[in-house]
C-alpha cells in the first residue's frame, strides 16, 4: 500500500508539473500568435488600437497578465512541487492537488496585481508620448534611467532579502506553513509578494526593450530561472546590476550630449 501511494503521489506531481508547463506554454503560444498578427504601423510598431485610451488600458492589462503568466510560472515551479510534496507528506492524502492550485491562484494573483499597475504605467505612459508606440518601448532618457534603477535594486537589501526566500523552497515552507484551504491561499499570496519584490524592476525593463518584445520577455524569464536555481544568486544579480547601470548611465550621457 505504502509504494502504491507513493507510486500515485509521484503521478500526482508528474501531473501538477505538467500542467503548469502546460499553462506557460499556453501563454507563450498567445504572445507570440499575437505578435504575429498585431497590425503594424509604416514605422514598423504596432499600431495604436483605434477605440480609444480604455481600449489600450484593456488590452495592456490582459497583455501583461499573459506575461505573467508566461514568465513567472516556470520558475515558480520549485516552491510549487516542493508545497505539493511537503503536503502529502504531511496528511498522506489524496487531497495535495487543490490546496497546491490554491497556492498557484494566490501567487499569480499577486503577478496580475503587478500586471494592472504596470498597464496602467503603460497607459500613462502613452497618454504621456513617452512609448514609441501603445506596446513599444519608453524614450531613451527614461530607457537609461529605468536601466540605472534596476541596477542600483540588484544592490538592494530588499532585493537580496526576497531573492533568498525565493531561492530556498524547504526554508520558506518550513517558515510559512499554514494549515487548510486558506492557509494554501495564504502562502500563494505571500510567495508571489517575495518573488515580486526580487523581480519588479527587472520587470519594467519590458518598458525599455520594447513591451510586446518576446526576445525581452524570452530573456527575462530565463534571467529569473537562472537567478533563482542557479548557485552564487548574489554574484549574478549583483553582476547583472553592473551592466545594467553602466548600460544605463552609457545611455543618459549619450542623450545628454546630443542636446
Amino acid at each position: 500500500m505504502e509504494l502504491t501511494m507513493s507510486t500515485l503521489h509521484a503521478r500526482e506531481r508528474l501531473l501538477t508539473w505538467l500542467a503548469l508547463m502546460s499553462l506557460a506554454i499556453l501563454a507563450w503560444g498567445y504572445l507570440i500568435m499575437h505578435g504575429m498578427h498585431e497590425p503594424m504601423s509604416m514605422n514598423g510598431n504596432m499600431a495604436e488600437p483605434s477605440d480609444g485610451s480604455l481600449s489600450l488600458l484593456v488590452t495592456a492589462t490582459l497583455m501583461w497578465s499573459v506575461m505573467m503568466v508566461a514568465m513567472m510560472l516556470p520558475s515558480a515551479s520549485p516552491m510549487i512541487l516542493s508545497f505539493l510534496k511537503i503536503h502529502q507528506q504531511r496528511d498522506r492524502k489524496l487531497s495535495a492537488s487543490r490546496n497546491t492550485w490554491l497556492f498557484v491562484a494566490g501567487y499569480l494573483a499577486v503577478w496580475l496585481t503587478f500586471a494592472v499597475i504596470a498597464a496602467v504605467i503603460q497607459w500613462a505612459l502613452q497618454q504621456g508620448a513617452l512609448l514609441s508606440s501603445s506596446m513599444g518601448h519608453v524614450t531613451p532618457l527614461l530607457g537609461g534611467a529605468l536601466l540605472m534603477t534596476a541596477g542600483a535594486f540588484q544592490f538592494s537589501g530588499l532585493k537580496q532579502a526576497c531573492l533568498s526566500k525565493c531561492r530556498s523552497p524547504l526554508s520558506f515552507l518550513m517558515t510559512e506553513w499554514r494549515e487548510g484551504k486558506s492557509g494554501a491561499l495564504i502562502m500563494g499570496i505571500r510567495h508571489g509578494a517575495y518573488c515580486t519584490g526580487c523581480c519588479w524592476a527587472l520587470m519594467l525593463l519590458m518598458f525599455v526593450g520594447g513591451v510586446m518584445s518576446l526576445v525581452w520577455m524570452a530573456g527575462l524569464a530565463v534571467y529569473f530561472l537562472a537567478e533563482k536555481l542557479l548557485p552564487q544568486a548574489e554574484k549574478i544579480s549583483r553582476i547583472s546590476g553592473i551592466l545594467f547601470a553602466v548600460v544605463g548611465i552609457v545611455i543618459l550621457l549619450t542623450q545628454s550630449t546630443s542636446f
